[in-house]
């Protein structure tokens, strides 16, 4: 890991070539339906491997202004591509639309490349430096071990790569011992609160799948449940807003699974539901 932050010549051409590459990658990553809500696509809509090429970027460097300007032209070449390649396949707009936000963090890797370079001198505040990005990291991970648990094993690898780089970047970054050893002690704690937040407050998909009406006609009267309840629970309550009767889910984990909502006279109505982390698809079953 040594060799990796701090004892590769990242010329110019190379840093040119790594932002090209990368900004082609993530567009096609966007574009793959196969890639849809997986690790592999992840860095199409988070920080944390951009975090990671940040930090390889700045520790590979000469100088604070070499960091700065390598870490600008790296984002100013790759996140434009991100867009362009797919306005230009799918033919969209999503430069027009989304790369405005982009801009601002691609300027503000000026200040941020000059000021990471300071991490290299091996201090006590170079620590300090590091701790926005730990920490940044740690929220980008506990997002996705929410998602892991919610829907196995998708978007494992990026929990992973969240946890490795946590421990890693004090490990890699530092010669001092005390200052490494500080550094693991944080990215520890943060690991586990990370465990911790999740098992506390486990995942949950919450959503109204039906509503009272034409088709399906049902009041508090009505029982409705999963056929397997490891999937969540449902129950139906009144909408203020609509006025009328909603069937309320609360979804603990992906799968495809059944429903059943059963009149008062027990006449039931079986649902085939395919359940994902923000979505789901229903079938009424042929009984």
């Amino acid at each position: 890991m040594k060799k990796i932050f701090g004892g590769i010549n990242l010329t110019w051409p190379k840093l040119i070539i790594m932002a090209i590459i990368l900004g082609v990658y993530t567009a096609i990553m966007a574009m793959l339906p196969i890639a849809k809500d997986t690790s592999f696509s992840d860095l199409t809509v988070s920080f944390e491997v951009w975090i990671f090429l940040g930090i390889f970027i700045i520790m590979n460097s000469k100088s604070p202004k070499d960091s700065a300007l390598k870490c600008f032209i790296f984002f100013l070449i790759s996140q434009p591509l991100v867009y362009l390649v797919q306005d230009i396949i799918k033919h969209s707009n999503l430069f027009n639309t989304y790369y405005r936000f982009w801009v601002l963090w691609t300027i503000a890797c000026i200040p941020m490349g000059f000021i990471g370079y300071y991490m290299k001198k091996d201090k006590w505040w170079g620590l300090l430096i590091l701790i926005p990005m730990l920490l940044l990291t740690a929220e980008m991970c506990a997002g996705y071990l929410s998602n892991t648990m919610f829907s196995f094993p998708r978007h494992l690898l990026t929990t992973i790569f969240c946890m490795g780089a946590l421990i890693i970047y004090p490990l890699a970054i530092f010669n001092n011992k005390k200052i490494k050893i500080t550094g693991v002690v944080i990215s520890g704690l943060l690991i586990i609160a990370i465990f911790a937040i999740c098992i506390i407050n486990p995942p949950k998909y919450s959503t109204i799948i039906l509503y009272n009406g034409d088709e399906y006609q049902f009041d508090d009267s009505y029982n409705v449940y999963l056929v397997d309840k490891k999937y969540g629970n449902l129950s139906i309550e009144y909408d203020a807003g609509l006025e009328d009767w909603a069937l309320h889910a609360d979804f603990k984990k992906a799968g495809k699974t059944e429903f059943v909502i059963e009149s008062p006279d027990g006449k039931k109505t079986t649902f085939d539901i395919s359940i994902e982390r923000s979505t789901y698809t229903i079938k009424e079953k042929n009984n």
